[in-house]
């Protein structure tokens, strides 16, 4: 590997950028692939491109056939994590679902009677106001998050957070009427129509989903269908 492609996938890494090293078996030459970049000395046609990000989204290296020979595929992915504010009872059994999907979670409330080691064993609880949570949190290309408090004063700050960052699912527990005055309140906060959009709400897939299993595995569906969609949802 060329030390300036070394220096690149290091910078990539350290940002958290989804990233591909694509390497042509036969002469070495290489090519760092994202969802909308291309660059290195490996030169790869519109269907080799589409075929390394593909295996960009199902975070899983590969070797494929190129028109130029056989090219491997090494995936750098940052972890997917899910950020869930609001320790309810959805929250129970959605985030241990999550993290057998391969998810690093976080749950989020600040009432100490809900974010307890009891109710969620072995999980990062933070007890701080969600605004201030999710700062720290810092969501990024592969982080989902949702929230489930059904109270403005928690889900918004976080909401507000989520949608100035690159996220790429905001899911959002509620009817459409809860959601319509959501809205309201975010365009308050200066949210235009096209950010408000990214918010899945109600939030999950509609299954028809009534116990708060079924509604974890609605949440954890969608967000599954989102994150293999592409650069749309990073």
């Amino acid at each position: 590997m060329k030390h300036a492609t070394l220096e690149a996938l290091r910078g990539l890494r350290a940002a958290k950028t989804p990233i591909a090293l694509a390497t042509h078996l036969a002469s070495g030459a290489q090519a760092l692939v994202g969802y909308e970049t291309a660059e290195g000395d490996l030169h790869l046609d519109a269907g080799a491109l589409d075929a390394v990000r593909q295996a960009l989204r199902d975070d899983r290296g590969r070797t494929i056939e190129t028109g130029q020979g056989a090219v491997f595929v090494n995936v750098y992915n940052p972890p997917r994590r899910l950020v869930v504010v609001g320790a309810v009872h959805i929250a129970q059994p959605l985030v241990p679902m999550a993290a057998i999907a391969g998810y690093q979670v976080v749950v989020i409330d600040p009432r100490h009677g809900f974010a307890t080691d009891a109710r969620f064993p072995q999980v990062t609880l933070d007890t701080d106001w969600p605004d201030e949570a999710m700062e720290r949190v810092k969501p990024d290309v592969r982080t989902a998050v949702v929230t489930l408090t059904h109270d403005p004063k928690l889900d918004d700050p976080a909401l507000a957070v989520a949608l100035r960052s690159p996220a790429f699912y905001i899911g959002a527990l509620g009817s459409r009427k809860t959601h319509a005055a959501r809205v309201a309140r975010l365009k308050e906060l200066g949210f235009g129509d096209n950010a408000i959009g990214r918010i899945d709400a109600p939030v999950g897939l509609d299954i028809g989903a009534v116990s708060p299993a079924e509604i974890a595995i609605a949440i954890l569906g969608k967000i599954t269908q989102t994150l293999h969609a592409g650069p749309a949802a990073a």
